[in-house]
């Protein structure tokens, strides 16, 4: 049970049963760390630490759900192993509903591999498509989707859930085209918010800042964030006529898997609860920087306890003294209305270097 719901009120007895549908491909993620320097051909590598997590949408699903939000997956699941193991995680672990999934005979997961080092990594993957259908035909009613959009490419379902009052949050992948044109991404009209990073930004508007990028979007969708790794990420939010720039936070960075997936989730709670733009920027920053001193993508993720336990942190350093705290606390002071006495710090499911071990 979530200690925390950041929608708990704002619940109507005739609200969707969830909050948030999603659909995508699941991959059983491989990471290897503390790896010195990038694998050097003809040589073997020792990596220091390794890991095993779903991947793919599940770095998604999982930071929704551990933020409270009732999570919905629409995924093929490989029937072997290591399906077996990315469903158990999502549906047992993770509380995420797996109703409109589906295991595919004879059909085996997609595994990535992934190595980080020097602050970066680098992935190999292997995958078969999954035969059809690969998404069901009507999403189901929710608050809001994550759709990932990609040019020439329309997905009929994020149309629909738009029709349903669905509020679709959206980034994008690379062009490798080479067009980068916001006119070749035909579902940007049903998008709610639309989150591209700063390179992808600045080469979709023609601009040579993220400031000026995220203000040209804003001319497109509802609301615009350009998110700019640890710098932080700058938004403006036509709707309510909000715009806001808010840094990162300085942490040592174990692997960056899946940050972007949880930046995202941070900034989509925050804006079904109603907050200030500052806040979700804020409070989006904050879950992706907790996300990254752990490895194992989706397994990375940090929920309420760990956020509790940061500002705990964070609330006893400025009680210190030193300035450069205390503007941090005044910054995240917004997290004191939202977590309740006795909410403390607690070991979550991190990824382990198997898929599961058996009963002695």
């Amino acid at each position: 049970m979530h200690p925390i719901d950041p929608l708990a009120a704002l619940r109507a007895p005739a609200d969707p049963v969830h909050d948030v549908y999603l659909t995508g491909t699941v991959f059983l993620d491989i990471i290897f760390t503390g790896l010195d320097h990038a694998p050097v051909r003809g040589t073997e590598s020792w990596a220091r630490g390794m890991g095993s997590s779903p991947g793919g949408i599940a770095n998604m699903a999982t930071a929704l759900a551990r933020l409270g939000l009732h999570t919905t997956l629409a995924a093929a699941f490989g029937a072997d192993v290591y399906g077996d193991y990315c469903w158990e995680s999502l549906e047992n672990g993770e509380g995420v509903d797996l109703t409109p999934s589906r295991r595919v005979p004879g059909w085996h997961s997609p595994v990535t591999v992934s190595m980080a080092y020097e602050g970066e990594r680098t992935m190999v993957t292997h995958e078969h498509p999954a035969p059809p259908p690969a998404v069901p035909g009507t999403p189901p009613r929710t608050r809001a989707c994550v759709a990932s959009f990609e040019p020439g490419r329309p997905e009929e379902w994020v149309g629909l859930a738009h029709a349903q009052g669905s509020k679709v949050f959206a980034d994008v992948g690379w062009d490798d085209s080479g067009r980068w044109d916001l006119a070749a991404l035909p579902d940007l009209p049903h998008a709610h918010a639309f989150l591209p990073n700063a390179a992808e930004a600045q080469r979709y508007t023609g601009t040579d800042s993220p400031e000026r990028a995220v203000r040209a979007l804003a001319e497109r969708v509802p609301i615009a964030v350009v998110t700019k790794g640890p710098e932080g990420a700058v938004a403006v939010d036509s709707v309510s006529g909000e715009s806001a720039e808010v840094p990162g936070l300085a942490v040592d960075a174990l692997d960056p898997t899946g940050a972007g997936d949880v930046f995202v989730a941070g900034f989509m709670t925050g804006t079904l609860a109603g907050w200030p733009l500052t806040d979700r920027l804020a409070f989006a920053n904050l879950t992706a920087a907790l996300s990254v001193q752990h490895f194992g993508g989706s397994l990375a993720a940090p929920g309420w306890p760990e956020v509790a336990g940061w500002w705990n942190r964070a609330e006893r350093s400025a009680r210190g003294g030193a300035a450069d705290a205390r503007d941090l606390a005044h910054r995240y002071g917004f997290l004191s209305g939202l977590i309740p006495p006795g909410v403390r710090d607690w070991p979550r499911l991190r990824a382990l270097p198997t898929i599961g071990f058996r009963g002695a």
